[in-house]
């Protein structure tokens, strides 16, 4: 973890790609597919601009990358998003939102710092323990498997609360499904090429290539629902992106395994 700070080409491609390239390239595809549609080009705009805090790490997991560097982006997104986002919101389109301290602060410690105390608890106690391989070879293989599965679980409950203009407004699937997968596929080739620009190794690409694709959806739509609630348009685009893009990101992890596969029989 601590040699991942100071892989300065990694941290500045991230950001680049992540904060200078993505807020443009979203703004210009919300312009061209839904300029109709302000409150969806606002919500689409919001959800692009904020990459991923937690679930792009499964993937990267998954995918075979340097998970560690990966995870050592992570509280730079964070802060970057949260600082930079009304800033975007005030630049496209003259309106602005903040999330409140206090919840950045509650996601910080629920969704990081506890889950980080009780793993290392969970293995002290378990180096301690005459059967500690248990953990080791039952339970950590188990969640391991299943953690997509777990991370589809936390989906659902995520935009279950909007589950009614969902279903009332299915038609926006469609309006939304082409400006993302244009975002998904162009972005996927784009951190292809800077990564090859670098010279990453096939660990290092596929970290950035799954950091700049997965979007964070969770602190979006919180900021949506305090900044525009009178607007659920926008917060519905936020909920339908995690749909569109969670089967997107687990087939990209699937085409880098085969790239990964193909190196290695080149080798």
């Amino acid at each position: 973890m601590f040699k991942s700070f100071s892989n300065l080409k990694f941290f500045l491609a991230n950001i680049g790609i992540n904060f200078v390239w993505t807020p443009i390239f979203a703004y210009g595809l919300g312009y061209f597919f839904l300029h109709n549609e302000v409150s969806l080009w606002i919500g689409f705009v919001m959800l692009m601009v904020t990459p991923c805090t937690d679930w792009y790490l499964i993937f990267t997991g998954t995918a075979k990358g340097n998970t560690p560097l990966s995870a050592s982006v992570l509280p730079l997104n964070l802060i970057l998003q949260v600082i930079l986002l009304p800033i975007y919101l005030l630049l496209f389109f003259g309106k602005t939102g903040t999330v409140d301290s206090a919840v950045l602060f509650e996601s910080i410690l629920l969704v990081l710092l506890v889950p980080f105390v009780l793993a290392q608890t969970t293995r002290s106690i378990s180096k301690q323990l005459s059967k500690g391989n248990f953990i080791e070879k039952r339970m950590s293989p188990f969640f391991e498997k299943s953690q997509v599965i777990f991370l589809g679980l936390a989906i659902m409950a995520m935009f279950a609360s909007q589950g009614a203009y969902l279903t009332n407004n299915l038609k926006i699937v469609l309006i939304l499904l082409i400006p993302l997968l244009f975002f998904f596929i162009v972005n996927f080739l784009f951190g292809r090429f800077v990564s090859s620009l670098l010279k990453f190794n096939y660990e290092d690409s596929a970290s950035l290539n799954l950091t700049t694709l997965a979007r964070n959806s969770p602190i979006s739509l919180a900021i949506a629902v305090t900044a525009f609630p009178n607007d659920p348009l926008v917060a519905l685009a936020l909920v339908i992106g995690p749909l569109i893009e969670l089967p997107i990101l687990a087939l990209v992890s699937q085409i880098l395994l085969k790239i990964r596969n193909k190196k290695l029989i080149e080798e």
